[in-house]
This record gives structure tokens, C-alpha cells and sequence, in this order.
């Protein structure tokens, strides 16, 4: 996936309060402020469209597992004037960068970040808590791909002892009934998201993430609905870019324009 809707990435001189190992980049044409690592895991635009596809609103309260430093939690608060988030990150240090964007974006009364494993979600995370929870769960199947050398982005892209099934039964536990799962994938992992997911879920809706017109799409939105048997549906999509490379104009209204997808 393109990393071009990241604005103004910049390293941070020494002096301004943050290591010269950081940039300070923007979300949704700025209205999103990111501080994050030069180095390993860079936010990308999975995370704007996981939350463009949560359909939240004000007053309830989302989870966003593996939010990373907090890109698809922020992006969903400053689209949802009331909803409330909560961040769930493995890595401390993501954790912590997590919490100064929400401060730096003045979203900290709505957006909070604790440390944690999808495996043994502790308190104040607690069963049938949340009206709907996003993830970004990692791509890569242990065993099948060569860690990156950097162990932050290693452990972003490819899955370690918490793997797709343990993502799934977290939100599984976490969410109320007729509870909301929004996750984001690689399309060739859609039968394996669908197998999990139908287990507790119902109203499974499979978005594809074309490229272009008329290429294979490689990422799928999917959303299911907690404790329903509604049958599945396959949503059009959205057609990501023109064949010159510039983003087509409905996938620009969401990615810089801040639009919600209706999956």
C-alpha cells in the first residue's frame, strides 16, 4: 500500500524535545498529527481506511487493537466528534509515542492507550465492554516470510506467538452483542478471516481494496457483526487509484478528506 497521504514527514531537529530517530507527519490533509520512528514500522494508509470503515458514533466506545502510535485511533476521533477510543499496543514504546499524538492532537480525553497482549487482554479491558473494535492485525504468517531485521517492524508485519485466530477471539470476548469487528488484511488471507471470524460472528460484509480498475485487490476491509446469523455480502469496494497513480477521487475523499466508507 501507498504511503503518499503522509504530509510533511520531516525528522525533528535535536532540541525540540523529540530524538532525531522521529518525524512529525500529518493524516486526512493535516488534521492529524503523528509523531512516529524513522526507522521500522511507518504508518501507511491501511491505518486511515480501517478507521474511514469503523461506522462509530458519539458516545460509544471503540477498541483499536494494535494501534500502533495510534494513527487509526486518532483519525476515527477526529472524524467522530464523541466516540470514544481506547489503544491497545504490544510494543512500550509505540505505546508511549501512542499517547503524546493524542495529547498533540488535543484528543486525549477521548483517545487513551494502554500497553497489552491480544492474549490475555487485563483490566480495565473487560468482556462485552465495547460497541466495536478495529484491528490491523500483522499480514504475515509465522513461518512463511523472513522477519524484517528491525525488531519493531518485524513484530508490526508478521505475526508471533499471538496469531490471526488470537485477534479475532480477543474482540470476540471484548465486544458487547450485535458488537461491530472492523479488520483490515491481505486479500489472500480472506478465507482464513472469514473461517475465524464466522465462528462468533454473523453479517460478515468482505470490502475489497482495489488498486486500480480492473487489478486484484490486495487488502479487504471485513466486518462482522458479535452473536448475529445474518448471511454474508461482498461490498463493491473502492477503486483506490486512477491509471496515472493519483488516487481516485472517491478513494481521496476518504484518505485526505476524512469520509467515512460504508461497508
Amino acid at each position: 500500500m501507498s504511503n503518499l497521504l503522509v504530509q510533511n514527514a520531516e525528522a525533528i531537529p535535536e532540541g525540540d524535545g523529540i530524538d532525531e530517530g522521529f518525524t512529525e507527519d500529518r493524516l486526512l490533509d493535516g488534521r492529524v498529527m503523528l509523531t512516529q520512528p524513522t526507522r521500522g514500522y511507518r504508518v501507511a494508509i491501511d491505518a486511515v481506511l480501517l478507521a474511514a470503515a469503523t461506522a462509530a458514533s458519539a458516545g460509544e466506545r471503540v477498541l483499536d487493537l494494535g494501534t500502533g502510535v495510534g494513527a487509526s485511533a486518532l483519525c476515527l476521533a477526529a472524524r467522530v466528534p464523541g466516540v470514544v477510543v481506547v489503544g491497545l499496543e504490544l510494543q512500550p514504546e509505540l505505546a508511549m509515542l501512542a499517547v503524546g499524538n493524542a495529547a498533540a492532537n488535543g484528543l486525549s480525553e477521548r483517545v487513551t492507550v494502554m500497553t497489552g497482549d491480544v492474549r490475555q487482554p487485563r483490566p480495565p479491558l473487560a468482556p462485552w465492554s465495547f460497541h466495536r473494535i478495529m484491528a490491523n492485525p500483522p499480514y504475515l504468517r509465522a513461518g512463511t516470510h523472513t522477519p524484517a531485521a528491525d525488531s519493531s517492524r518485524a513484530a508490526a508485519n508478521g505475526e508471533g506467538e499471538a496469531d490471526l485466530a488470537a485477534w479475532i477471539g480477543c474482540a470476540a470476548t471484548l465486544l458487547r452483542p450485535r458488537g461491530v469487528l472492523t479488520l483490515i488484511h491481505r486479500a489472500d488471507r480472506l478465507d482464513e478471516v472469514i473461517s475465524l471470524m464466522r465462528r462468533q460472528f454473523g453479517a460478515i460484509t468482505v470490502f475489497p481494496l482495489w488498486p486500480r480498475a480492473g487489478a486484484p485487490a490486495k487488502r479487504i476491509l471485513v466486518s462482522g457483526r458479535r452473536g448475529v446469523a445474518s448471511p454474508a455480502r461482498l461490498a463493491a469496494g473502492l477503486v483506490l487509484h486512477e491509471a496515472d497513480g493519483g488516487y481516485t477521487a472517491e478513494a481521496d475523499a476518504v484518505l485526505r478528506g476524512g469520509r467515512g466508507l460504508e461497508l
